[in-house]
């Protein structure tokens, strides 16, 4: 390395006067020391395209072409809030740079980008609150969290980095909408096709019309009615989380247990509206299917099968005067236990069956005291409506009405009363049941509450003493004129009855799923536009040539919002307002025309759906991402059996096991089938990391109080302004206000510190306690491991040329191949720990001489994916130009992993009553010599032979005496 390279180097560590203000020698590590190298590194990282990836075609493309050995890291993209990080956001984040970090060093060729989730209500409302422009607030927030990260030296290529918000990126969203819209799900060959393709076999008569007629018999709108009923994107009526306060429709994350919005506590109430839906239940079993194929762990496939709810069972038809009442059931076995029928609130039949009057005789407790059926259904569905679908599913009391209809039972023509309770729901089966009190409990407590009879089907087992019997056993009480149940098991029976239902026409066996097909439309102004305008007949896609459609500068970004209570309020959209937005003359085709746009927005996931895809290629103008570029780094690895394809891997929190990945896989497997993707799948491994836990406080009125304030007595009590606080342990957030930032740790310690802090306190997936107290012993390893280095009166390097001896090499080797292991495996704090062992061993022997060259040179580079920029320091100070970044990574010599020596534990008649050390190449004579040999094991022995010896190579001696 040349002289000036030198200086340079410790003119960036010499130049931090503070460091021996006071009184510490004038080169040691400190807070302000690695400030100073850290600001240094990060700006020749930037500027000289360290972690820039190579692309195989396009503008990035490698001069030499791209290797095979590729590795994609994502991280689940954060929402830029105007609070920034906490120390508890970047552990993922941190965990993936360390690994990209390592596998850089080890030759491969990482692509790590971090964009911003950047659409949403939280700019929105802030934009209500102030008038500032809701970009305006994203672009300041996304800054800040840029400039949060790169204190943390992530090693993002970032040319790549992407927000939703970006007018370029939504483009691309709108146009992947109009691919999905354009696009029909074809159930016999179980993929999405063109929309185009479905037309021209209607056309050509290979694929019967709904009611037959030819397709030429149809009028234009009755043909457009056709289509859009198969679209894979769709208008329906829908049954949503309506917010009169808020003037909006929130998803069901948004609302809290008892019914309320989780933005200002408003009432929510379920009702039906027109809505932009997304049939991501065609997909249901192929969602489920591909589960198998991915490196994903149970609980996150079992959450995600569960969500998806697959079940197979019966269609069951129950007559009514006014119309058949459709019922799924797992349990077609149970028919003649049926006692009572429920149909959801929001049933759309349920007006249908209600008549003038009550038959006579009804029940009081039926009737709920109300002199007429539609009043008493209307006064329930209202008082329902301000109930979460959890709190109805939750809540042990049972509470309905009586419709005043009846429906008639399939297998025995008994006459069942038909209620309208909150227990069920429509996103569940049809929204209507057959109710078995007998062997369901929540329909047993429903029985009894109102006064219904129970008949038991399946008889219960030996020494039961419950109510509702749910498990195996004969059937009982099963029988019509034309078939009987009785005595045979569950399996059998619904086999049976299923048979006996469809040759009669009132029912057939049938596959069903709680998945309901997604809600796609928001009443919000800061959101993606559909690329969609209406005439008189509907929904019109715009072409791509007239994208992006942009959002249109309006003066009020709030919904008009109503009453809090005034559940038959309708929305109003903020880009309702804007008048000459809205109203648009287009040419489609057919000449200039006058078009309203589509004023409700896309859902915050839109733009979470596909990302990672834009990262691969973000400045391609012509198409979403270039096919071989995509290939590249998503493609199918024909080396593993049944690869998908993907991101290679994935880190994110738990909270997004279900929906953000669920929805992620719906758009990539329409993409896939539609031939726009080469991968199945679009997070081949996905890791979930723990969250941070710190401490929280609250007052005598359970209020949380600023964690920091809080002070601890001698004898261990908390007091907030003199006040005695309770002290509890959470996830640190906002809401605890237990929130320590990065930029405090930072600037306390430096970011290497904080970086080898969060690494260390335990595996990836593992949540961990924060302890601000705990983080100065990160932060002295690093000073040992620079004072051992670096001499910190001078800012020389005290490293000599000797050479080290061998138990120093044995243990240097053993750590270079238990580092390896580590960092391939997620588990950082090991690999810290052997990193301070060896640092120890170091320091114990080396610290008066200077610490061989040989030692010190692997010990820097197994440091840098932890600690990045003091190893690019202490590198530099070794005498080297370039970079660490891309290695070389230290490699194990083999023959000092090779132990000299084996320590046998003597087991005596079972119980370990010493130990012996030998050789490691000796054999099992000698091993049994020297056990036999040992003194407590010689005396125990007094001379007699033992019955047995038994030697387990490497492991242990066993004596029978």
């Amino acid at each position: 390395m040349s002289t000036d390279t030198t200086a340079a180097a410790t003119e960036r560590a010499g130049a931090t006067g503070s460091d021996g203000a006071d009184g510490a020698p004038p080169f040691r590590y400190g807070a302000a020391l690695a400030a100073r190298i850290e600001n240094s590194w990060q700006d020749r990282w930037a500027a000289e395209g360290t972690f820039q990836a190579p692309n195989p075609t396009g503008e990035w493309a490698a001069p030499g072409g791209v290797g095979p050995d590729k590795t994609y890291l994502l991280d689940m993209f954060p929402y830029p809030s105007g609070s920034g990080l906490h120390v508890g956001h970047p552990l993922g984040f941190i965990g993936t740079d360390v690994l990209g970090r390592y596998l850089r060093m080890t030759g491969r060729t990482v692509l790590h980008a971090m964009g911003f989730d950047a659409f949403g209500l939280p700019a929105e409302q802030y934009a209500v609150q102030t008038g500032t422009h809701p970009r305006t607030t994203t672009e300041e927030n996304i800054k800040r969290y840029q400039a949060q990260l790169r204190q943390l030296g992530l090693a993002h290529d970032e040319r790549r980095s992407v927000a939703t918000t970006d007018v370029e990126f939504y483009r691309w969203t709108q146009w992947i909408f109009l691919q999905i819209y354009n696009a029909w799900y074809d159930e016999a060959q179980r993929k999405a096709r063109p929309i185009a393709e479905l037309e021209a076999e209607l056309a050509g008569g290979t694929r019967p019309t709904p009611d037959g007629r030819a397709w030429a018999e149809l009028t234009a709108a009755e043909r457009r009615a056709v289509v859009d009923g198969h679209r894979l994107a769709y208008i329906s009526e829908a049954p949503v989380n309506w917010c009169p306060g808020l003037g909006t429709v929130l998803a069901n994350e948004e609302v809290t247990a008892d019914g309320r919005s989780e933005r200002g506590n408003f009432p929510v109430f379920r009702r039906n509206l027109k809505q932009w839906m997304m049939r991501i239940t065609a997909y249901a079993d192929r969602l489920i299917d591909d589960l198998d194929r991915l490196d994903w762990s149970d609980a996150v496939k079992t959450m995600q099968r569960n969500w998806i709810g697959r079940s197979e069972g019966a269609q069951v038809r129950f007559a009514t005067t006014s119309a058949d009442i459709e019922v799924f059931t797992t349990r077609p076995d149970t028919l003649f236990g049926a006692t009572y029928m429920v149909l959801a609130p929001e049933h759309p039949l349920v007006d249908a069956i209600v008549p003038q009057a009550w038959p006579e005789g009804v029940d009081d407790r039926w009737t709920g005291g109300v002199s007429d059926p539609a009043t008493a259904v209307r006064t329930y569905r209202e008082a329902a409506a301000r109930k979460s679908e959890l709190d109805r599913q939750e809540n042990r009391e049972k509470t309905g009405v009586f419709t005043g209809a009846y429906a008639t039972n399939p297998v025995n023509g008994q006459q069942l009363p038909v209620f309208v309770a909150d227990y069920v729901l429509m996103g569940y089966g049809t929204g209507a049941i057959m109710a078995v009190p007998g062997q369901d409990q929540r329909d047993w407590d429903f029985a009894e509450a109102f006064g219904l009879p129970i008949v038991r089907t399946v008889q219960p087992s030996e020494g039961f003493d419950g109510a509702a019997f749910t498990g195996d056993g004969p059937a009982i009480n099963s029988a019509n004129a034309e078939i009987s149940l009785n005595g045979m098991g569950v399996a059998e029976a619904k086999h049976a009855i299923t048979e006996w239902l469809a040759a009669r026409g009132a029912g057939e066996a049938v596959v069903q799923y709680k998945l309901r097909d997604w809600l796609f439309s928001r009443q919000r102004y800061w959101g993606e536009p559909f690329p969609i305008v209406w005439d008189e007949d509907g929904p019109i896609p715009l072409p791509d040539d007239q994208l992006p459609v942009e959002l249109p500068e309006i003066g009020d970004y709030s919904p008009k919002t109503y009453d809090p209570d005034a559940a038959d309020s309708e929305p109003e959209p903020p880009l309702s307002r804007a008048s000459e937005w809205v109203e648009v003359e287009l040419d489609l085709g057919d000449g200039p025309k006058r078009y309203r746009r589509e004023t409700n927005t896309m859902p915050q996931w839109a733009g979470s759906c596909w990302y990672y895809l834009r990262y691969l290629d973000p400045r391609n103008h012509q198409r979403f991402v270039d096919p071989e570029v995509e290939k590249y780094w998503l493609g199918k690895d024909p080396s593993r059996p049944n690869d998908p394809g993907g991101v290679d891997l994935y880190v994110g929190g738990m909270e997004h096991a279900v929906l953000h990945l669920l929805y992620a896989r719906f758009w990539h497997k329409v993409l896939f089938d539609l031939g726009q993707v080469s991968s199945e799948e679009p997070f081949r491994r996905l890791v979930n990391q723990g969250y941070i836990q710190a401490f929280a406080y609250t007052d005598a009125r359970g209020t949380y109080v600023p964690a920091d304030e809080v002070v601890e007595d001698a004898e261990g009590r908390f007091t907030w302004n003199g006040q005695p606080v309770r002290r509890e342990y959470g996830k640190m957030g906002k809401s605890l206000r237990n929130v320590v930032t990065p930029d405090e740790m930072c600037a306390r310690y430096g970011a290497d510190t904080f970086r080898l802090y969060e690494m260390s306190t335990g595996p990836m997936e593992v949540s961990r306690p924060w302890s601000t107290r705990d983080v100065v012993g990160s932060q002295r390893f690093l000073q040992r491991v620079w004072r051992n280095l670096v001499d910190e009166q001078t800012g020389q390097v005290r490293v000599t040329d000797a050479e080290p001896d061998t138990e120093t090499l044995r243990l240097l080797h053993r750590v270079i191949a238990g580092v390896h292991d580590d960092l391939a495996a997620l588990h950082y704090n090991t690999a810290a720990a052997k990193l301070i062992e060896l640092n120890n061993h170091l320091t114990k022997t080396y610290a008066a001489v200077g610490v061989p060259r040989s030692v010190a040179e692997p010990l820097v580079l197994m440091m840098a994916p932890l600690t990045p920029h003091i190893a690019e320091e202490l590198w530099s100070l070794l005498g080297h130009e370039g970079s660490l970044a891309h290695g070389p990574f230290p490699v194990a010599d083999e023959q000092y992993l090779v132990a000299e020596t084996v320590e046998y534990p003597i087991q005596v008649n079972g119980k370990v009553r010493s130990r012996i050390t030998v050789p490691a190449d000796a054999s099992g004579e000698q091993v049994q010599a020297a056990a036999l040999a040992e003194e407590k094991v010689a005396g125990m022995l007094d001379g007699r032979e033992p019955r047995k010896v038994i030697v387990v190579p490497g492991r242990l001696v066993n004596v029978v005496v």
